[in-house]
């Protein structure tokens, strides 16, 4: 078939800049904002799914990874794209399954918790008037009957989201109506969040009693935990920071008390972070890395060959580079020829921060041989941060390279070669 044939040029895909994936964007951003009814916003949302197809299919340049102020563009816009479906969902509706969700969420704290006396005596009135704000809304002539412990309760409330499952409301013609039943849902919710928990009162008076809360004064925050937190990390109190790590249940205040603890590099809370490495804590691996702790390194090397957890895989490999223990060496050189391409810079990166020379050759072979381009850079930035002239010399050669960003790599161990050598004839 000629070169000018027709039938040829229908067959070419045009290709995709980042340029027209954010003016593109730009309109779904201004139909957003325009937009007045739930079609609309399903206009808007088809809209963004073309794009994230074409963005997952687009050739976009790849940023400099060395360069820490190198901007990707296929970063910012999956960030825009993401932060506009996020738009989307705010703008959409409310809707009477909104309601119906939050009593059921309700009904599932009223069973699954333990109620203080005085909690359990205040939660029949919050649900009372739940009932009346449904019955005025709705006009459902609604009524409680029954006991007023928690179970009882929560099987009551099965009688308004049936009243508001049958009212088959709109989220466009009844979006007043809808309104109102969230805020009472909403109220039902939070009046019950408030009624007092056995489980609150005995972590209070616990952490209360070995003197957590001290560090306060007569001034709390909210939540005060978080306030006590923060205080005792900047007095590097290690033992309050773990007392609440031990103490909290619940994933906010275990993330910000990890934190803590990565941030305070105490040796003091070696022991607890090693422990939870122990089950495979991936916080608590990252914990230990920033801490060098090299007593880690035997229980983490067991993790290397956790082949069916790349998760665990990569923060496991960066918490050894860290480290940079010798023994973790082999281990990592083996794993340069794993399977997976995502995990394998990790690997890579893992033996350059180590800063063995045993890596060299290991990682030669994969700079020369690996499939990946991104592994293949990997590797040369390991071996430039080995920094050997051995090392320098076999990431230089591929500074021709066909892929651009192990031709990078190439070039800055060229660059560090010629200023040792300029440094030594001078």
């Amino acid at each position: 078939m000629s070169d000018d044939d027709p039938a040829e040029e229908t067959d070419l895909v045009p290709e995709v800049s980042a340029e027209d994936l954010d003016a593109r964007l730009d309109e779904a951003a201004e139909a957003l904002e325009a937009a007045e009814t739930e079609a609309d916003l399903d206009e808007v949302e088809a809209d963004l799914d073309d794009v994230e197809a074409d963005l997952e299919s687009a050739d976009l340049p790849e940023p400099d990874e060395d360069d820490d102020d190198a901007e990707d563009p296929r970063e910012e816009l999956e960030s825009r794209l993401s932060d506009l479906r996020d738009d989307l969902e705010e703008q959409r509706g409310p809707y009477a399954s909104d309601v119906v969700d939050d009593v059921e969420d309700v009904q599932g704290t009223l069973r699954d918790t333990r109620w203080t006396d005085a909690g359990e005596a205040d939660l029949p009135g919050v649900v009372d008037e739940f009932f009346a704000a449904v019955d005025e809304t709705l006009d459902a002539e609604l009524d409680r009957s029954g006991d007023d412990d928690p179970e009882a309760l929560a099987d009551a409330l099965d009688e308004p989201v049936a009243a508001v499952e049958d009212a088959d409301l709109d989220a466009d013609e009844d979006a007043d109506t809808i309104a109102a039943l969230l805020e009472a849902s909403d109220a039902l919710a939070t009046g019950v969040d408030d009624a007092e928990e056995w489980d609150d009162l005995e972590t209070h008076e616990q952490l209360q009693a070995q003197g957590f809360y001290d560090v306060l004064g007569h001034y709390k925050d909210y939540p005060p935990e978080l306030a006590a937190l923060k205080e005792h990390e900047q007095q590097g109190n290690v033992e309050m920071v773990l007392l609440a790590l031990d103490s909290l249940g619940s994933e906010f205040m275990e993330e910000h008390a990890l934190d803590a603890i990565t941030r305070m590099n105490d040796q003091d809370a070696f022991e607890a972070m090693h422990q939870r490495a122990g089950k495979r804590d991936q916080a608590a691996i990252k914990a230990l890395g920033k801490m060098a702790a090299e007593d880690a390194v035997e229980t983490l090397v067991d993790y290397v060959d956790s082949d069916s957890n790349p998760a665990l895989q990569k923060v496991t490999f960066k918490a050894l580079g860290e480290i940079g223990h010798a023994d973790a060496v082999q281990p990592l050189a083996n794993k340069l020829e794993m399977e997976s391409d995502e995990v394998r810079p990790y690997a890579a990166r893992a033996l350059g921060l180590i800063g063995d020379t045993r890596a060299v050759d290991p990682l030669a072979d994969i700079a020369a041989d690996d499939e990946s381009d991104n592994v293949r850079a990997a590797a040369l930035w390991a071996l430039r941060q080995i920094g050997t002239e051995a090392a320098l010399e076999a990431a230089a050669e591929y500074d021709d390279d066909r892929a651009f960003i192990v031709q990078t790599e190439a070039q800055k161990a060229r660059d560090a070669l010629d200023a040792a050598a300029e440094e030594a004839a001078a």
